[in-house]
């Protein structure tokens, strides 16, 4: 599991189209997915002087629904509306190994710094995943960002969560 992670970040995109190709590795994804998003909302927690505790949890919840959305629209935007090729378990996988990045975000304000990257992991990961242009590529994971962005948004207002401590993915 680590070298897939440490291909994840290295956005190596044979990488990517292995895992698009491998539905055994859905389980590694949704770890990646918790693991970096219970280190990212720790640091976010850190960063803003909020409950680590609180901050972990958020991350996790936050990372686990964004992960869901933003694999869905993707499927959406890309399969539906752009053409692509590659169904909904396949984009859960390849979009969370792209959340590898933001682990980073365990030391407090280099959060965005991993968020950023991610964004771009994701772009290779849809990618890759269904054969697509880069422009194709990044419009898709563009529109799943907004969607997680304001997934993301209304949890934290409906339930009076600390928006800092689930931000940025």
């Amino acid at each position: 599991m680590i070298r897939n992670v440490i291909s994840a970040v290295l956005l190596d995109a044979e990488f990517y189209g292995e895992v698009a190709d491998e539905p055994a590795l859905i389980t590694q994804a949704a770890a990646v997915v918790v693991f970096a998003n219970l280190l990212g909302g720790v640091g976010a927690a850190l960063a803003t002087d909020s409950n680590v505790v609180a901050g972990a949890v958020i991350g996790v919840a936050t990372g686990l629904v964004g992960w869901l959305v933003w694999s869905g629209v993707a499927y959406g935007v890309g399969v539906r509306l752009l053409g692509g090729d590659a169904d909904y378990p396949e984009l859960l996988r390849v979009i969370g190994f792209a959340y590898a990045p933001v682990a980073m975000g365990i030391i407090p304000w280099l959060g965005f710094v991993g968020a950023a990257w991610a964004l771009f992991a994701v772009v290779i990961a849809i990618r890759e995943s269904m054969a697509f242009s880069t422009q194709r590529s990044l419009a898709t994971a563009a529109l799943g960002w907004a969607a997680w962005l304001g997934m993301a948004v209304l949890l934290n207002v409906l339930l009076g969560w600390d928006l800092l401590a689930a931000f940025p993915i």
